[in-house]
């Protein structure tokens, strides 16, 4: 007899196989891809759904006993034995790929950054995380939680929060909630700027959040060029468009 691998500390298994379709329907397959890649699927609780989507499904995990129980019930399914975080897109996929996956909360701020590394190779994402970091992802400016992540990503992609998933669907259930959403990438991939320096910049308004742009800024020596105006706010009344027109000014 079969058994499936130990739960391993840190790690929350989807039980509830309504939230699992709910994220698979979540899934917008577009013309000009038909690739999707699973991270960390675990012991395949939302895997099983997203076989039933017409593309071409692809699972990547770290962990031994996963993969081995993955092989036997997916034989058809390549898995790949890698941590995503470090791994080179480029090397696995060819083509475009979408993200899906429900991830570990102590790594979901990261899986961002990645995509965001790979954003000419990643269409769309749609993935379970705390709710508090999809919320703060999907936020407007002007809200305490809008920050870092939130410039980053909507300056890139369209971001949408789905639901909310409460703790008793996971195997331990975890302290907190959670939060599904979707990013689906604007079709224009550039910035009208330095991308390194727009990631500084706002990188630096958000490390002093509490302090206006003028004296979060000062590091860059050059800020008399910005407007006034938008020099006398706080970091999170702004849009990732002014964070470009910063970046523009400061780069002059």
């Amino acid at each position: 007899m079969y058994v499936k691998p130990k739960k391993h500390l840190g790690q929350h298994f989807l039980k509830d196989e309504q939230v699992c379709v709910r994220i698979a329907d979540s899934i917008t397959i577009h013309e000009g891809y038909n690739r999707m890649v699973e991270i960390g699927p675990g012991t395949g609780a939302l895997t099983k759904y997203l076989t039933k989507i017409d593309c071409a499904l692809e699972l990547m995990e770290v962990d031994t006993e996963s993969i081995t129980y993955l092989n036997k019930y997916y034989p058809d399914i390549t898995v790949h034995h890698q941590d995503f975080l470090k791994a080179n897109l480029d090397d696995f996929f060819d083509d475009q790929v979408a993200v899906v996956g429900n991830f570990p909360y102590n790594i979901s701020s990261q899986i961002i950054f990645k995509v965001l590394d790979f954003k000419h190779k990643i269409p769309e994402v749609v993935g379970m995380f705390q709710k508090e970091v999809a919320e703060r992802i999907c936020e407007p400016p002007g809200n305490k939680t809008y920050g870092i992540l939130s410039v980053l990503v909507q300056a890139f992609y369209e971001a949408e929060y789905l639901f909310t998933v409460n703790e008793d669907v996971f195997d331990p259930p975890p302290k907190v909630k959670s939060g599904v959403l979707r990013l689906k990438r604007k079709t224009n991939q550039t910035l009208d700027c330095d991308p390194k320096k727009f990631k500084q910049v706002v990188k630096a308004g958000f490390n002093q959040r509490r302090k206006t742009l003028r004296n979060s800024l000062k590091q860059f020596g050059v800020i008399d060029k910005v407007d006034p105006e938008i020099l006398a706010k706080r970091p999170e009344q702004l849009s990732w468009e002014t964070f470009v027109e910063i970046t523009n000014a400061i780069s002059k």
